[in-house]
């Protein structure tokens, strides 16, 4: 049965995220699970919920918003939204609801226009800096040099409040071949505190089905995991 199914694979990717922090001398609860639901329907969110999980991520605004009100229609308010899909320009009004946490704010054009939003809505927003750490032209994000810059600025908007950093890697079949993206990204979370120690960059959102392990022992916080959980979508 599918929720057999769902049961079963969450429990198998808690497994092997406990057994990655615990190699890296971390443990299991200093790594946050958020289960990337994207097109995927409420009922096998509800099932994960039923199971323990209780974050959940979305890339698409439209998605998220249905599912949001969905989820309230059926009580399922245990369930906290992340927002881990680009937000554009003309849509961060839509941004500024009832999430636990927003991962893409690749730019400082939608750091502003995110605050400015949160601000009108009576809101602060807790969110990531997505970096490109790889430099692909197909990636958004920040460059480290342009979010070292930007720092203070992005520090000071009132309707924000920038917990940390996301990137997402070069799809490999080796895991191995991420380390070095995600040991960049906490290089500069290192840099980030000692040159703007008021921030609060303890976050870092990295790793998803193919290499989340490889990310956990270089330091996430935060790994996303659709398909390891939900099975092979159909897109």
């Amino acid at each position: 049965m599918r929720a057999t199914e769902i049961v079963a694979n969450l429990a198998d990717v808690r497994q092997r995220i406990a057994a990655a922090a615990l190699r890296s001398g971390r443990q299991p609860a200093d790594v946050r699970l958020v289960a990337v639901s994207k097109t995927y329907p409420l009922a096998d969110i509800a099932t994960a919920l039923a199971a323990g999980q209780t974050d959940f991520g979305e890339n698409r605004l439209e998605e998220l918003w249905l599912k949001v009100e969905a989820a309230r229609a059926q009580q399922l308010d245990a369930i906290r939204w992340h927002m881990i899909g680009t937000i554009q320009s003309r849509k961060t009004r839509e941004a500024a609801g009832p999430f636990a946490l927003i991962h893409s704010v690749d730019r400082v054009r939608i750091a502003h226009r995110l605050s400015r939003d949160a601000e009108a809505a009576g809101c602060v927003l807790d969110v990531l800096l997505e970096v490109n750490v790889s430099g692909e032209a197909s990636k958004h994000g920040f460059t480290a040099e342009e979010v070292l810059a930007a720092g203070a600025d992005l520090l000071a908007q009132p309707g924000i409040r920038v917990c940390g950093l996301m990137t997402m890697a070069p799809y490999a079949n080796d895991p191995e071949r991420t380390r070095p993206i995600f040991r960049a990204l906490r290089t500069l979370q290192e840099q980030l505190r000692e040159r703007f120690p008021q921030g609060g960059w303890r976050e870092l959102s990295m790793g998803m089905t193919n290499d989340f392990e490889v990310a956990i022992e270089e330091g996430a916080t935060i790994v996303r995991i659709g398909s390891a959980i939900f099975g092979t979508r159909n897109e």
